[in-house]
């Protein structure tokens, strides 16, 4: 992987192991409850915060309810700890592939860029393929965001070995923005896993953030956050709506353009850091901000608190929030064999054999850790040139599937949750542009091989296409689901006005 050097500092600290699995401990505690505090409004609250007035509840049943009930809300921690048994038996050295297999053939639910990776994979593209743009309309989606904390927590003080084990997981199902919110949360664990400071905060962003090209959307937006919190650091609502403002249009994920719904990586990394930012190092402050930005607001106070309890450790974590923890602790997530017990073991053990690897040494009661100067990773722009022009409801016509529109590509949404039918099915279909044939796809309607977006092509020549999609196989007791197609050009709108006059 290619890179230049953006800083060229480098440093020893020594680090007391039980301080270290303190740390890794609150990183993987706190991550949990802050997936359980804010899924009560998880994308309930779409470009808009959660009003002040609708309280936000959490008790010592919260934890058990959600595991025993809906386990499935621990997405992002079951794929990081997927990610971690990878690790576990095949070493640092793990090969793409083998955390691909990893989450692809699990028995567990994924949705957006990780689905559409896992859809991939399971038809024979291969990482980093599977993750970028041209096959994956959600590559700029949150998914390696929120389960990249495993290698940053792997990597104290090692930010460059962190974004290492990124470039390998992150391209299986993201790529551009998409990929940068994992190296950025990457990043934020492994310098808060060298902090003990809550007021370091600023700084712990301010270096995850030098590694990504600072000339990409992604880095734009959260200098952006940090540049609010300077000018008004007791308004975070102020810095929301600057934010919002400027950067809440999303043109990848179909189900997010011309609506308000937003996925997107860089607006929910945004949550993240005014979270962390405004919340002062309060946990309380923490979780509350980052949940009540809206969008994505469980896996946002996760990551926020996370970070924040990396630094702090697990035993400054306030009793409040480890109420009923101890209930939990020991059930594997859902889809793995791995609990936040055995997470935390896995872990630190896995940080230890980090630390050696890059230099460092182990004594009887002590590890000496040599740091890492941030090292800024090269440039990737997902959906360059295109831009969404307007949503297209298409035909169907007997077997047939066709809309014309003009621009130069389109991507074609099928319902996020795919149907409930009696029995699973797999359409074959065939993809005809302007009379060529230029793909043959299988449509499984099973949850977990369904193809999260329908059909999709991008980098046409710019004029008026017609787009036809043959079912070869249609079934008497079922139809095909499909939702809109949503039609880019080469260029964006242009109002007739001037929005800042």
């Amino acid at each position: 992987m290619s890179a230049r050097n953006s800083s060229g500092e480098s440093s020893e600290i020594v680090m007391k192991k039980e301080v270290l699995m303190d740390k890794v401990k609150g990183a993987w505690a706190a991550q949990t409850i802050g997936v359980t505090f804010g899924i009560p409004v998880e994308f309930k609250f779409n470009t808009m915060m959660v009003p002040d007035y609708l309280k936000l509840d959490y008790n010592e049943n919260s934890l058990i309810n959600e595991y025993t009930h809906t386990p499935g809300t621990y997405d992002d921690i079951y794929m990081d700890l997927t990610f971690v048994d990878v690790i576990e038996k095949e070493g640092i050295d793990a090969p793409a592939q083998s955390f691909a297999d990893a989450f692809t053939y699990a028995d567990y639910k994924l949705w957006n860029a990780n689905q559409m990776g896992r859809y991939n994979i399971m038809n024979g593209l291969k990482p980093p393929a599977s993750g970028h743009w041209l096959n994956n309309p959600c590559a700029d989606d949150i998914d390696f965001q929120i389960e990249a904390d495993f290698a940053g927590i792997m990597a104290p003080g090692m930010i460059n070995s962190a974004v290492e084990i990124c470039d390998k997981v992150g391209h299986i199902m993201n790529y551009g923005d998409g990929y940068y919110g994992g190296v950025f949360v990457a990043g934020l664990y492994s310098m808060a896993m060298v902090s003990n400071d809550t007021k370091d905060i600023k700084n712990i962003v301010q270096k995850a953030l030098s590694v990504i090209p600072p000339e990409s959307q992604f880095a734009q937006c959260i200098q952006d956050v940090i540049l609010s919190y300077e000018e008004n650091p007791h308004d975070w609502k102020l810095a929301w709506f600057k934010v919002s403002r400027k950067w809440s249009e999303d043109i990848g994920n179909p189900i997010g353009v011309f609506k308000p719904f937003n996925i997107d990586a860089k607006i929910n990394a945004a949550w993240v850091v005014i979270g962390l930012l405004f919340g002062e190092g309060d946990f309380t402050k923490t979780f509350e901000i980052a949940t009540r930005c809206g969008d994505d607001a469980d896996c946002n106070p996760a990551t926020a608190g996370g970070i924040l309890g990396a630094i702090t450790g697990f035993k400054n974590i306030p009793d409040y929030w480890k109420q009923g923890l101890d209930k939990v602790e020991n059930i594997p997530f859902y889809g793995t064999e791995i609990s936040l017990s055995k997470a935390y073991q896995l872990s630190y053990k896995h940080a230890e054999q980090m630390i050696v690897r890059n230099g460092g040494n182990i004594t009887e009661n002590e590890l000496i850790i040599k740091t890492q100067g941030p090292v800024e990773i090269p440039l990737e722009v997902s959906f360059k040139g295109h831009y969404p022009t307007q949503s297209i409801i298409p035909s169907k016509v007997g077997n047939n599937i066709e809309f014309e529109f003009e621009g130069i590509g389109f991507v074609l949404a099928a319902p996020p949750n795919g149907v409930n039918y009696e029995e699973n099915y797999v359409f074959e279909i065939e993809l005809y542009i302007n009379g060529k044939l230029v793909e043959e796809a299988k449509i499984p309607t099973e949850f977990n091989k369904r193809r999260y977006v329908l059909c999709w092509r991008y980098e046409l020549p710019r004029t008026r296409h017609h787009v036809l999609i043959k079912i070869r196989n249609p079934s008497l007791k079922y139809e095909m689901p499909f939702r809109h197609a949503i039609v880019y050009d080469d260029k964006p709108n242009k109002l007739d006005f001037d929005f800042k006059k």
